[in-house]
């Protein structure tokens, strides 16, 4: 129901103007955008993408172009002409017999010609009619696989910007934490009840963390950059991200039980389309033995007068309808070369295909592995977050107590906040391996 909706919407948006359109569009996303609106928009706006669908649009004219040829091509012309000495033909004398040098022809002469020439068998012709489809089918898989790359791509952008706002989330608590540490064991120092390293260890820990979100600050807005690149988003308009962290989490799940197959994956089906393309090329290439054959008609009208301003007072016109026929008989083995040329190159297409098969077979079988271990990886830290957060708590109202010193706090609290930075690392790494998982299955797909 939701894709039929956007559909529906992107539908209304072809007829509004581009500008309009592009700046409803940032607008929204400067407000509140998810990862289906940042791939959505890259979708629309990607460079690569834009350029794909103008390849489609020249391919389909290049393709009308070839397949014009098989309407009958109409041409005029128009040509005149002043003979400063008019040509001499030796004619001979109906007496005497002897051959006379006499001037031939009108020293004006214009004419009006109009052909009309209609391919009956042409190879070039056949070629374009065979591979019209599959030349079609090629770029519009092209355009396909971009879209591909950008999914992913904007998606690993997404994911490792909300990991580092995360990071700067987590350390923020964390500073929270810390600063009301620092606070008690002043207090507490100042009291007599510890000694000065508490509230000193207290302050590194503080300052250690006061670091650590600094760096990731700065990261943010690198990110943001490297995703409206990836997007096509304008680099000075403002973005930003959003994220459901409880949709994050359930969004590492993924059927380790798929079978890959090849023929689902969109390199190999461009394979396959250019394995046409060259199976029509060695058929082109067999026709080369076989004569061009066409039709031809021309009306003539011929204008000629001694006198330049009555040129046009009298027309002699003439017309003719033929068939013309080239058979070319002897080439030195040039067309014998070409046809073991297409067929090597179908030869070495086919090999493409094996090593593209065992490619995928080996990409899929180490992203498959990555992501198990990912996410086994995901879970311990999850659990040792969940460990980390309990241990804390206890030694905290230990030290309270006066029952743990403030070093086992310090320790505590480094080992939560590694924990919960870990966490998300490993949610990062496995929501990407999952990717990684996906394109390797053929999974994420689009209609060429």
């Amino acid at each position: 129901m939701k894709t039929s909706f956007i559909s529906f919407l992107l539908s209304i948006g072809c007829f509004l103007p581009f500008s309009v359109q592009a700046q409803k569009t940032t607008d929204s996303l400067a407000k509140q955008a998810y990862l289906p609106d940042c791939i959505q928009y890259a979708l629309t706006h990607q460079p690569i993408v834009r350029q794909s669908i103008i390849d489609q649009e020249v391919a389909e004219r290049t393709v009308q172009s070839s397949l014009a040829a098989w309407y009958p091509q109409i041409a005029a012309g128009y040509n005149l002409q002043h003979f400063l000495k008019l040509p001499v033909t030796l004619i001979p004398n109906p007496v005497t017999g002897e051959r006379v040098p006499t001037a031939l022809g009108a020293q004006n002469t214009s004419t009006v010609s109009f052909s009309v020439t209609q391919s009956i068998f042409n190879r070039d012709l056949l070629l374009a009619s065979q591979t019209a489809d599959a030349y079609r089918l090629q770029a519009a898989q092209t355009t396909v696989n971009n879209k591909i790359n950008v999914v992913v791509n904007v998606s690993k952008a997404f994911y490792d910007l909300i990991l580092t706002q995360r990071q700067v989330d987590i350390l923020s608590e964390d500073i929270t934490r810390l600063q009301r540490s620092l606070q008690d064991a002043t207090n507490q120092y100042q009291g007599g009840i510890v000694d000065k390293t508490d509230p000193q260890r207290a302050r590194i820990a503080l300052n250690n963390s006061l670091a650590q979100r600094k760096q990731f600050s700065d990261l943010i807005g690198s990110k943001y950059q490297v995703l409206k690149q990836l997007m096509g988003y304008p680099p000075n308009v403002q973005l930003s991200v959003t994220y459901d962290t409880l949709q994050l989490a359930n969004e590492v799940a993924l059927d380790t039980l798929q079978l890959v197959n090849p023929q689902d994956r969109i390199e190999y089906q461009l394979l396959q389309t250019q394995g046409r393309l060259l199976t029509a090329n060695v058929r082109y290439n067999r026709l080369a033995f076989l004569p061009t054959v066409g039709a031809f008609a021309n009306y003539n009208l011929l204008y000629q007068n001694n006198a330049f301003g009555q040129l046009y007072s009298q027309t002699f016109p003439n017309s003719l309808i033929g068939l013309a026929v080239a058979l070319p008989i002897f080439q030195g083995g040039r067309r014998i070369q070409q046809l073991r040329i297409s067929e090597l190159q179908v030869q070495r297409l086919n090999w493409d295909l094996a090593a593209l098969t065992s490619a995928v077979d080996a990409e899929y079988a180490q992203s498959l592995a990555t992501y198990k271990g990912n996410l086994a990886n995901y879970l311990a830290l999850r659990e040792n977050q969940l460990l980390a957060e309990d241990v804390y708590r206890i030694i905290n109202l230990q030290y309270r107590s006066g029952i743990k010193t403030y070093l086992d706090v310090t320790i505590a609290e480094a080992d939560l906040r590694t924990a919960r930075l870990n966490v998300f690392n490993a949610l990062y790494q496995t929501i990407v391996s999952k990717l990684d998982v996906q394109q390797a299955l053929g999974a994420i797909r689009f209609q060429p």
